[in-house]
């Protein structure tokens, strides 16, 4: 990443970025919508949670723009709104599993040295 080449300005929006995304809950949410659609009812029915919880995490998801709402009548549907979101995922996935096996390999290379 050129980090020299960003302004402050571009900073702090990346850094908002991973903020919101630093949660766990937020990165289910975000899982339980790849799929499709779906209404905050369904939503805290698939991921057991409470409506409050739920629909505080989903307006912060919204407010960075990861996804969007419409209403249908009382009803409200979330949708994601922006699927870099997942190749973002994807690559943090990729190098944590990298890192994984490096470290087992590492560890399963000391547990030989030390058998000798």
């Amino acid at each position: 990443m050129a980090t020299s080449m960003m302004s402050e300005k571009m900073l702090e929006l990346v850094a908002r970025r991973f903020r919101t995304l630093g949660e766990p809950f937020r990165l289910r949410i975000l899982q339980e919508l790849e799929a499709g659609e779906k209404s905050v009812g369904e939503l805290v029915a698939a991921l057991e949670g409470n409506q409050p919880n739920v629909s505080k995490h989903l307006q912060i998801l919204s407010d960075a723009g990861l996804i969007a709402r419409r209403r249908e009548g009382t009803s409200i549907f979330y949708t994601i709104s922006d699927p870099m979101v997942f190749k973002l995922c994807a690559l943090v996935c990729s190098s944590e599993t990298q890192k994984s096996r490096r470290e087992f390999e590492q560890l399963a290379g000391q547990k030989r040295q030390a058998k000798r």
